[in-house]
This record gives C-alpha cells, structure tokens and sequence, in this order.
C-alpha cells in the first residue's frame, strides 16, 4: 500500500465523502475511488 492510497483513504474516512476527500488530496473525485478501488 503506498502513502498516496492511505491519504486518499484516510481522507474519505475522516470527511465520509468521496468529493470532499478529492478537494482534500488535491485530486477529482474518480481519481480517488479508483485508488480504492485497487
């Protein structure tokens, strides 16, 4: 698991949405439940 995924996790856990976790990690919203995904 690599630093950038546990970002993008950690951010959707802590604010429960996926749109608001991209604007945290500086990402689109696809791009986040991709990393995810995987």
């Amino acid at each position: 698991m690599d630093t950038q995924l546990l970002e993008a996790f950690i951010a959707v856990v802590e604010s429960g949405s996926f749109s608001v976790a991209a604007e945290r990690v500086h990402l689109t919203q696809p791009a986040v439940s991709k990393r995810i995904a995987l």
